[in-house]
Formats: C-alpha cells, sequence, structure tokens
C-alpha cells in the first residue's frame, strides 16, 4: 500500500485535529500541507511499522514543532472560548489533551506520535486536565445517594478547583438545588436512595437550563435508549480517579456555555 492510500482515510481528521491545535482554519489546513509536503520529500519519514494515522500524526508533529507558518489571524472554527482555553494550555498539554479528547488516541498511540512513554501522556493529559480547571472553574452539584462515593467525588471535583454547591441524595434534592443556584456542571449517579431516577432528575434539569452532565454509573446499558439526555460523558463504577478527572476536563471544555467562575465571587 502506499502512503497517499494509507493517510487517506486519516487527512480529514488531521485537519481537524491542525485547526483546533492552531486555533485557526488557515494555520492548521497550511500546517497539514507542509506535513503532506515533507512527506512526499521524504518518503523515508513515514514510519510505516506504525499504524498509518499514529505516523500520519507523528509526521504532522514533527512538523509542528519545527517551523512556524501558523501566523495569520483568521476566525477560528471552534467557538472563541475554546480556542483562548487552548491557547493557554503548554504545547504538549494541548497536544495530548486533544489527541485524548477530540481524536480519541490510546496513550500508547499518543505515546507514538509524540516520542514519549505512555506514563509522560498519562502526566500530560493531567496537567491539561488541572489547567483547564484552573481556566474555567465551575459550581458543581452531585446527584449521589451513597454518602462514601460523594465524599470521593467531592474531594476530587474540589481537588480541581471546582465548588461543590451540593451533594443531592434524591431527584427531588437535585431539582431543588438547582433552583437555589444553578450550577455549571453536574455529575449524577443513575439510582437514587428514594427509589428515584437520577436520569429524570437531569432531565427535569435540562428542561430549566443548558448544563453539561456526567453520569457516574454502575448501569450503562441504561442509556442505551436513545432518548434524551444523550450520555455524551459517561463514567462507569467502580471508577478511576484519573478517568473522573479527564471526563471533567472534557465536559468543561468543550461545553460552550460552562461558565468561569469570577476569582472575585464569593460563596
Amino acid at each position: 500500500m502506499s502512503i497517499a492510500q494509507a493517510i487517506a482515510p486519516h487527512l480529514p481528521y488531521l485537519r481537524r485535529f491542525a485547526r483546533a491545535l492552531t486555533g485557526t482554519q488557515q494555520g492548521g489546513d497550511a500546517y497539514a500541507v507542509a506535513t503532506l509536503e515533507a512527506l512526499i520529500a521524504d518518503p523515508n519519514s513515514f514510519e510505516r511499522e506504525m499504524e498509518p494515522r499514529v505516523a500520519l500524526y507523528k509526521a504532522f508533529l514533527k512538523v509542528w514543532g519545527s517551523i512556524a507558518i501558523n501566523q495569520v489571524t483568521d476566525t477560528p472554527s471552534a467557538s472563541g472560548s475554546i480556542t483562548r482555553n487552548l491557547a493557554a494550555l503548554t504545547p504538549p498539554a494541548r497536544v495530548a489533551f486533544l489527541l485524548s479528547s477530540v481524536e480519541g488516541f490510546t496513550h500508547e498511540q499518543i505515546a507514538g506520535a509524540m516520542g514519549r512513554s505512555p506514563e509522560d501522556v498519562a502526566g500530560l493529559i493531567d496537567e491539561a486536565g488541572r489547567e483547564i480547571a484552573q481556566q474555567m472553574a465551575t459550581d458543581v452539584l452531585i446527584i449521589e445517594d451513597e454518602p462514601i462515593i460523594a465524599m470521593d467525588l467531592e474531594s476530587l471535583v474540589e481537588g480541581l478547583g471546582h465548588r461543590v454547591i451540593e451533594v443531592a441524595r434524591t431527584r427531588s434534592e437535585a431539582v431543588e438545588a438547582v433552583k437555589r443556584q444553578q450550577p455549571g456542571l453536574v455529575l449524577a449517579d443513575i439510582q437514587l436512595a428514594d427509589g428515584s431516577s437520577g436520569l429524570d432528575a437531569v432531565n427535569d434539569i435540562l428542561e430549566s437550563f443548558e448544563v453539561p452532565v456526567i453520569f457516574i454509573t454502575a448501569y450503562p446499558e441504561r442509556f442505551l435508549t436513545g432518548e434524551r439526555p444523550e450520555p455524551a460523558f459517561l463514567v462507569t463504577k467502580p471508577f478511576r480517579v484519573e478517568t473522573v478527572k479527564a471526563v471533567i476536563s472534557q465536559a468543561l471544555f468543550f461545553d460552550q456555555k460552562s461558565h468561569r467562575k469570577e476569582k472575585s465571587a464569593v460563596g
């Protein structure tokens, strides 16, 4: 198989990644073109022993790190807030975060594309999560009936720089909580203390206002209904702390309506 045939299916996604990384359509496309030109000039730079997608992104990152052609000003295809948040991340963390959250690369694939170890990649993604949390600190509602799990989630969320406004144990408590104060993020279990449903609680909340929701549940199959809310962010119990941190960062980062808590605000 030729290099052209190997990389052709991945080029649209490379352009998406390049635009997100540089913050502009024109700059991203310029880097993508420069990558193709580099492969044409030196076909041996394409590492055939790697997965074609990983090898293509590795070639792109080599170009991105070696030349500065993204000096043009253009209207970003993503929202302005997303672009600003990306630009504020340190470059390696930005690359690792986008490869993971946008392109769906595994840590091993990211390690191959970046020329780093999987352990380094995990650290970079964690670094990105902390930096995003600092930029987008928000108020969080936890809907969870198990006290120990609720305490663990509260500690985790606050460790990322967010503020837990309330822990609700039932559907009715959750609905009443958002009447008192609207959160910027909801973490919700499914099966609650009184037999009520966290899914119903979230549906009630979303009837009033939009907010990113992360479901943390031992019953992921209950989301396979096609009904709102769609499980864009789903963590299965028992959960790993690193997984929850990463998903929180992704949910806030990609939610255009998530709000940044003012540093001067008082609780």
